[in-house]
């Protein structure tokens, strides 16, 4: 090893001798490039004797680092500074491809724009909400909260609005979860999800599903690793499109029981969904965070979703926001309430779910009738089984027609595709074809 990043060279930069200063420390000498992406640290036996602590206390710090994907240990060879976590990016999304124009891109399960309620009533009436350009950090408008308690899923103690489903689960996670913790989270999922998991650093304990949601079974065996949280999407899921039935809910409930662990719904489809909001929350008032996103429904611009849960854990939530923004734009909270309470709205939504429902049975009945099984649902993807992703990703490629393979959701071995099916119209034989011949065996 060079002797420039030595024994020596260290105890002249950590000042702080704990566990949490040396990592902090030596996390700081790597963003600052003083340590660079590749350098190799020196053996833990020989830095903790330099800087007189324990080489439990050294370990410790290394182990942290590699949680956060700082460090990266490679055995016997040694300990290295890693470059991933200082180009942070979620690596499942930012792996997606640029397309063509004469690509078919159906690796997108996302709403199409010509079903989406126009926006500009409501962003009007929003320019004129309560408390506008404020700084206080407000929670929620109480004119949403009112619109969203009509049809909340049950009697929630506090609500907060936050930047979309997915900002809503960034933040609690940093809020409530600390790395290295056991997450419990059914296995496949959304792939931004486990996008967020892994760069918070935390454990991840897939749960299996099948076609009523998580597996009991395979939940108590999670249980076992006594994770902090278990993340779930309780209404409809948005990789399989398949819904928690009451029955499964309860059996899940049921497990949870007696635990401290955190639950929390993900309801990210929102109400392009045909099915019943439901939610363990009438059960576990006090550790349930019951998210709903409006981006499916309403548009991804509004950039807005709603989370309730208990006024404590609301509390650290919104602590936590306290940080960076603070507060959800009251000209979007306005505007979602408007959009709401609009009768002309509702209509525009109910007829989006019914043409949504129509694209997804298309593809699902054109590929039943190739021999193709594939299970029925809703939403705005289909989850395909194949003999090999890799070969029906090239099979469907050389035809034009661009999925994403089924490992992007899972962190288990998944020979499944997942076929956005939202904006899918006129060429849905052409691409049940594609899936035919990607199906078979390569």
């Amino acid at each position: 090893m060079s002797t420039l990043y030595n024994s020596d060279w260290f105890a002249e930069r950590l000042s702080d001798r704990t566990i949490r200063g040396i990592a902090l420390e030596t996390s700081a000498l790597i963003r600052a490039g003083a340590l660079p992406v590749g350098a190799k640290l020196p053996p833990i036996r020989d830095l903790a004797f330099r800087l007189n602590v324990s080489p439990a206390t050294l370990s410790e710090a290394w182990s942290d680092l590699r949680r956060q994907k700082i460090l990266t240990g490679r055995g016997r060879n040694g300990t290295f500074v890693s470059g991933d976590r200082f180009i942070a990016k979620p690596a499942r999304l930012a792996s997606s491809g640029r397309y063509g124009s004469d690509v078919l891109n159906l690796t997108q399960a996302v709403p199409d724009t010509r079903l989406l309620p126009p926006l500009a009533q409501a962003m009007a009436y929003g320019a004129s909400a309560e408390g506008l350009n404020s700084y206080e950090r407000s929670r929620i408008l109480p004119e949403l909260e009112a619109a969203v308690r009509a049809t909340w899923p049950y009697e929630a103690e506090a609500f907060l609005a936050t930047n979309g489903g997915y900002n809503a689960v960034y933040t609690l996670f940093h809020a409530l979860v600390m790395p290295g913790a056991a997450v419990a989270i059914e296995d496949p999922t959304a792939m931004r999800l486990l996008d967020i998991l892994e760069d918070r650093g935390v454990r991840i304990v897939p749960v299996t599903c099948d076609a009523e949601g998580p597996l009991p079974s395979s939940l108590r065996e999670a249980m076992a690793y006594k994770p902090v949280a278990f993340l779930f999407q309780p209404r409809l899921h948005s990789v399989t499109g398949q819904t928690v039935s009451p029955e499964r809910l309860a059996e899940l409930a049921g497990i949870l029981d007696g635990t401290d662990t955190l639950i929390i719904e993900d309801d990210g489809v929102g109400d392009i969904s045909s099915a019943s909001r439901q939610s363990m929350g009438n059960r576990f008032p006090d550790r349930v965070i019951h998210i709903l996103s409006y981006s499916k429904t309403f548009g991804p611009d509004l950039r807005l979703a709603v989370l309730s849960s208990s006024a404590a854990i609301v509390d650290q939530i919104q602590s936590y926001r306290s940080f960076s923004a603070g507060w959800t734009s009251r000209i979007l909270q306005g505007a979602a309430a408007w959009l709401l309470r609009d009768v002309e709205t509702g209509v525009v939504v109910d007829r989006a779910r019914e043409l949504y429902q129509q694209r997804r049975d298309a593809l699902t009945v054109a590929l039943k009738d190739r021999d193709v099984q594939v299970s029925d649902g809703g939403g705005l993807c289909a989850w395909v089984p194949v003999a090999s992703a890799p070969f029906a990703m090239v099979t469907l490629a050389a035809r034009g027609i661009a999925v994403h393979p089924g490992a992007k959701f899972s962190v288990s071995p998944s020979n499944h595709i997942r076929v956005g099916t939202g904006t899918l119209t006129e060429r849905c034989e052409e691409v049940a074809d594609g899936i035919m011949l990607a199906c078979s065996e390569p």
